[in-house]
């Protein structure tokens, strides 16, 4: 469906500012915060706050409360992405001042990462104790070895192995499984807790996952376990996830749901305060992948301030493959 003339001129009127050009070219490639921008324009909190009302009253952003945090988002869907599309067709973006905001963009990125990689490096030797205290793992495990399907897998994939638990469980079942981590440190007890298990058949490596070090259509399982709310992006994980699978691949995800325990994110480095359907849904249909509903296992009910932990199964999907055929 097409956009009324009001929508049209409503988004020409939003859009006819240079700083505002400078917030939907940023927000096209990346989810800010208010002091992210605030951050990579070198503008006051108020100015910015202003222009990402105007913004967003306008629907050329969606804005996404997160606890006591507010991202922003370039609009996803509808008519005015046809509008931005054609809007940013005619805008060089490979000279000043957007040119300048995709570096400092790329600062912002590696701060997120840092942040990230010190928590893990910090808590590398009590992170399976950690994750004991938000949710009962034995009953996870026993569902992900369910949803995997039928053994042997013939090569499986753990994107941010961290203690290497997951390669632990399914290394038995596959005839090669890999895992991959930002953190050395995570990564070193990884490999001691790999050989105190005698898994002989599993191996890690350093890398980022949001481009994997692995070939198109190379596994037959990934997993993605409690990761999601680390991430800057999400969706580039799954993509990279689905890329690497083979058609009719299985891919599991395990993450908290929304919930708003601020002191996760101040204390923890969660970027995200658990992990919607609605947007996993998003990014898995953008990687033609073919998403269930999330499995739920709720928190002990003697946990004061317990989460819900959520289990995702998707596939890669194989029509193409039958047509062609």
């Amino acid at each position: 469906m097409g956009s009324s003339i009001d929508d049209l001129i409503n988004w020409l009127r939003a859009t006819g500012e240079p700083t505002r050009l400078r917030i939907l070219a940023l927000l096209r490639v990346r989810d800010l915060s208010v002091g992210e921008l605030v951050q990579i324009l070198d503008q006051s909190q108020p100015r910015l706050s202003h222009h990402l009302k105007v913004l967003t009253t306008a629907g050329l952003v969606e804005r996404l409360p997160e606890g006591s945090w507010v991202f922003y988002r370039a609009a996803s869907a509808g008519a005015v992405v046809d509008f931005l599309d054609g809007l940013f067709d005619l805008i060089d973006l490979s000279k000043r001042p957007f040119q300048t905001d995709i570096a400092e963009l790329a600062d912002v990125g590696d701060k997120r990462a840092k942040s990230a990689e010190a928590y893990f490096s910090d808590v590398a030797e009590t992170w399976d104790k950690i994750r004991e205290l938000h949710s009962p793992n034995t009953a996870i495990e026993a569902e992900l070895l369910s949803l995997a399907g039928a053994a042997p897998f013939k090569r499986m994939l753990d994107f941010g192995t961290g203690t290497g638990r997951m390669l632990a469980l399914f290394a038995p079942l596959a005839e090669a499984a890999e895992g991959i981590d930002l953190s050395h440190q995570m990564l070193t007890v990884a490999r001691a807790n790999l050989e105190k298990a005698g898994i002989n058949g599993a191996r890690v490596r350093q890398g980022n996952v949001m481009s994997v070090p692995f070939e198109d259509s190379s596994a037959d399982l990934v997993i993605i376990h409690q990761v999601l709310h680390f991430m800057d992006a999400p969706g580039k994980v799954i993509a990279e996830a689905a890329r690497v699978l083979e058609p009719g691949g299985r891919l599991l995800i395990v993450d908290f749901a929304p919930h708003e325990l601020e002191f996760l994110r101040t204390e923890h480095g969660h970027h995200r305060l658990g992990i919607r359907h609605d947007r996993l849904c998003d990014w898995a249909s953008r990687s033609k992948l073919s998403l269930s509903e999330p499995l739920a296992i709720e928190p002990p009910e003697n946990m004061e301030a317990g989460l819900t932990v959520n289990i995702w199964s998707a596939r890669k999907d194989i029509a193409h493959e039958e047509v062609a055929s």
